[in-house]
């Protein structure tokens, strides 16, 4: 069962990396039409749509990912004081209750939004040369299902949360911070400064 949860963290993990250079498109397709813009003064109405579009794919791709790494926002005051059975207790409920029919909302609207704008050759219409979008419209429907595996794999490790009493592991990936290390650093600075340890020195 483990190995299974796993390769599903490791499938949001994969598209939540890949879709991550849509940044680097985007900050490459900005800076082009910066200087297409100033300097040669021939702009392209049509990158504006663009921009929104490779925002709109890395948001909604990085769904899943964020999930599969617990890094979603929630109102952890009292949360993060309870026990791990107490915590996949609520979360077990507010994934059935909320989350999947929320997701599943999602992906059924989504592929009847993507069908319909593939069946009229959707176009941007904020310029004449706007770009197709319905190849973004059909990163809805797939967002929404990597993000409901990755949701059926949640509720799988709070039940196991609740019958052992420990969250199972999960695939690792790069931190912003060592947050050990950096509790680390803080606890030897306050030692250092401390009154007791300022006196030993004298």
């Amino acid at each position: 069962m483990q190995k299974l949860l796993l390769a599903v963290d490791r499938i949001s993990t994969y598209v939540g990396q890949l879709s991550a250079w849509s940044i680097v498109v985007l900050t490459l397709l900005i800076g082009w039409e910066v200087f297409n813009r100033y300097l040669l003064s021939n702009p392209h109405p049509w990158v504006m749509d663009a921009s929104n579009m490779l925002y709109g794919l890395l948001f909604m791709m990085a769904g899943a990912y964020t999930l599969s790494k617990n890094g979603h926002v929630r109102g952890d005051v009292l949360y993060g004081f309870f026990q791990p059975r107490t915590q996949a207790f609520f979360d077990l409920i507010l994934y059935i209750v909320f989350f999947i029919a929320g997701v599943v909302a999602l992906v059924y609207a989504g592929w009847d939004f993507f069908q319909v704008s593939l069946a009229q050759n959707e176009r941007s219409s904020i310029a004449a040369d706007g770009p197709p979008i319905y190849p973004f419209k059909g990163v809805i429907p797939v967002a929404g299902a990597l993000l409901l595996l990755q949701g059926f794999v949640e509720i799988i490790r709070c039940i196991v949360c609740l019958q052992t009493g420990e969250w199972p592991s999960r695939e690792q990936d790069v931190e912003e911070v060592d947050v050990d290390k950096l509790k680390a650093m803080v606890t030897a600075h306050d030692a250092a400064n401390s009154p007791a340890s300022t006196q030993g020195a004298r």
